[in-house]
């Protein structure tokens, strides 16, 4: 059980959780996640990392409530307790080698963004940031965007809050005016990272989208983050992956600790053995292959 530590609403539907996980912290990076429940009923959702603290030992995540788990999420209070906090996965954001960057967030996707460009201020990379809300009202972590960044461009969709327009707008204003950044960060919704990667396109400048928003599971099952990268798609161009798993279970079984980790017509644990069934299966279809093997 992983204890809430913190809880802050930023906004009426986004919420700040500082969660006791000291293994979690003690490892965690920029860019990585982890994946919760808030019950032993409850289903598993990846949330990216915004923070951590070693010397404390939490992880802080921020979360949008926009469906069931999130909403069970957001009635817990500080001092109760989630069932589930697992991690750190997946790939650090590496930051070796960039003198100039820009990080490019929106929406709750500058919960993401956030620790990525403080990383790259910490390694003495000059940071030029652009975030991105529908109106005043979302915006959110704008003193920590400017503390970590020696240049800032706030835009609304509806100019009710610094500049009105699109952060493709302001991207393509920086580059114009001469900046030349090694690389381009982009984290936030589908269409926005879309319309970055073709705005850099033309200048030729390397740029990094996280795909977050599609993930599903966090284990590489579901194939729902699978993309398509330099024409070709497969098991290489996943987000996440399958080996964490059986990885996590290898461990398990080594330390002598029961392992089972359920999700019904995709995988399970047979005999301290992880078999993985096809997502296309039906839940009778499933059961019936599992008496096979």
């Amino acid at each position: 059980m992983y204890r809430i530590v913190k809880k802050e609403a930023l906004k009426p539907t986004v919420t700040l959780y500082e969660i006791e996980a000291p293994m979690v912290a003690k490892k965690a990076e920029p860019g990585q996640f982890i994946i919760l429940r808030v019950d032993e009923n409850g289903e598993r959702i990846p949330i990216t990392i915004h923070d951590f603290d070693r010397e404390k030992g939490t992880v802080t995540i921020i979360v949008q409530t926009i469906g069931a788990t999130t909403e069970k999420l957001r009635h817990k209070a500080e001092g109760e307790y989630i069932q589930d906090f697992v991690g750190p996965l997946g790939r650090p954001t590496e930051t070796e080698g960039k003198k100039k960057v820009c990080v490019v967030g929106g929406g709750v996707g500058c919960a993401i963004a956030y620790p990525v460009l403080k990383k790259f201020h910490d390694c003495g990379a000059e940071v030029h940031a652009v975030v991105g809300f529908k109106n005043k009202d979302l915006v959110i972590l704008e003193d920590k965007f400017r503390a970590a960044s020696s240049v800032l461009k706030l835009m609304t969709d509806d100019g009710s809050y610094g500049e009105k327009g699109l952060v493709t707008d302001a991207l393509k204003a920086l580059i114009d005016a001469g900046n030349q950044y090694d690389e381009i960060f982009a984290i936030g919704p589908a269409i926005m990272m879309k319309f970055v990667s073709k705005t850099t396109e033309p200048y030729g400048i390397p740029t990094t989208v996280s795909m977050s928003p599609i993930m599903v599971d966090g284990t590489g099952m579901c194939g729902g983050c699978r993309v398509t990268v330099g024409g070709e798609s497969g098991e290489q161009a996943r987000l996440c992956r399958w080996e964490w798993v059986t990885s996590l279970a290898a461990q398990c079984r080594a330390a002598n600790v029961p392992f089972v980790f359920k999700q019904t017509g995709t995988f399970f644990e047979k005999g301290g053995i992880c078999y993985k069934i096809p997502r296309a299966l039906q839940h009778a279809q499933a059961k019936k292959a599992m008496q096979f093997l």
